[in-house]
């Protein structure tokens, strides 16, 4: 057993009929922030600027579709359970150093976030609902317990990263090109045992990433067999921890060896539909006897599913702009549990309309097949590479992203000076 997994002398709890334990302890942390302790404070940013500057690759240079090239510059800030937070600082991207003993290393007490920024038609670079991530980012520190932090403060830093290098890395002439941006935060107290870390390290990148929501014919997904599962009720798939992703990566392994592009994450004798990959699914599809169009997509409630900001994104968008018959035919959002056996028969009887996958990695693609359980389900596409509703929305948001749209959740980054 690992070194401090069972206290000589434990404490005497007291536990209330059915607890609802990890829900109780996540509100708790967030709530009990310690004031003695020093804040996160992103207006002490220290700026050291690197002497050694990059060369940006050319815009058909292999290395942008890696996810290995970073920009010049990284933000860290790091942490102690007796004085709170330090100074963070901006600096020349490079390696850190940790311990071999610490946290991170051994019991995966490490979170991230992933959004994008975005070079504008109009010149600008934005952000795309950045209070979103920190919001979740802390959500997900508390849940592995590493310290907290006000979302302001971790918005203002990311700012001040893609203020810095966006300019250089995605000048105006790469109209229509992002760079991703990747705040973490680790565990990296230099101690074995099962235990809270008493140190950690916020640190913020951005790197090239290549676009992955064009895949040509749409994606093909391998539901996920009975003996393998992403998430479970209870757990922690609601949460972006590390932990998340590892144990999925053979199976992803698989689906690709036999020619698929993500797996679709069953949970349950029920094969209750998931996530596609590590994106958020929606399936539109009409219901049975009156024919309604609805666009279905696996609940919160259960901890099971990542509260996406592009799932959060289009639900919103549909629920104010498609609840009303325009262009395209009136849909209902349905958030709720559903299963395979849904789409099976949808499909047999014509009422399967479309599905695709959003997240900031794929962004919005569409799908176009489902193999489950032996049988091939063909996902319509009514215009042929992408369907109706999944073209829709997708316009909508790249309008917002990239500047055809004054919307606030396009958020304007004012750039430094090269």
């Amino acid at each position: 057993m690992s070194p401090s997994a069972v206290s000589a002398t434990p404490p005497q709890a007291v536990v209330p009929e059915n607890p609802n334990l990890i829900a109780d302890a996540v509100k708790q942390k967030l709530a009990s922030a310690t004031p003695s302790l020093a804040a996160l404070d992103a207006s002490k940013l220290t700026r050291t600027r690197t002497t050694t500057p990059r060369t940006v690759p050319a815009l058909d240079d292999p290395i942008r579709n890696v996810s290995s090239f970073a920009t010049d510059h990284m933000i860290t800030c790091t942490w102690n359970v007796n004085s709170g937070w330090g100074v963070p600082e901006l600096k020349p991207y490079g390696p850190f150093s940790i311990m071999p003993t610490a946290s991170v290393l051994h019991y995966a007490t490490e979170c991230f976030e992933g959004l994008k920024c975005y070079r504008g038609y109009d010149g600008k670079v934005r952000l795309f609902r950045p209070d979103c991530n920190a919001k979740r980012l802390l959500m997900s520190s508390a849940r592995i317990a590493l310290p907290t932090f006000d979302t302001v403060e971790i918005e203002k830093l990311i700012t001040e990263l893609v203020a810095v290098d966006a300019a250089k890395f995605l000048p105006k002439s790469d109209a229509g090109k992002f760079l991703y941006l990747r705040p973490t935060l680790i565990g990296t107290q230099a101690e074995l045992g099962v235990q809270t870390p008493k140190e950690a390290m916020l640190f913020i990148i951005a790197t090239y990433m290549p676009e992955l929501s064009e895949t040509p014919g749409g994606m093909k997904l391998l539901a996920s067999q009975n003996d393998t599962v992403r998430a479970w009720p209870g757990g922690f798939g609601f949460a972006k921890v590390g932990a998340n992703y590892g144990p999925s990566l053979m199976a992803q392994q698989e689906a690709r060896r036999l020619g698929f592009n993500q797996v679709l994450w069953l949970l349950g004798d029920e094969a209750q539909v998931t996530e596609a990959g590590a994106s958020n699914f929606f399936t539109v599809m009409r219901t049975k006897g009156e024919g309604k169009l609805q666009l279905i997509t696996a609940p919160l409630g259960s901890k099971v599913i990542l509260d996406g900001v592009t799932r959060r994104s289009v639900i919103q968008l549909v629920k104010e702009r498609l609840s009303q018959k325009g262009e395209l035919e009136a849909i209902e959002v349905v958030e709720r549990q559903y299963t395979m056996a849904e789409i099976v028969e949808a499909s047999e009887e014509g009422r399967l309309v479309e599905c695709f996958a959003c997240g900031t990695a794929f962004f919005v693609a569409p799908v176009s097949k489902i193999h489950f359980r032996g049988v091939d389900i063909d996902v319509p596409m009514a215009q042929g590479e992408v369907g109706d509703y999944t073209n829709v929305i997708k316009n909508w948001l790249v309008d917002i992203m990239y500047g055809r749209e004054d919307h606030p959740w396009g958020v304007v980054v004012e750039e430094k000076e090269v």
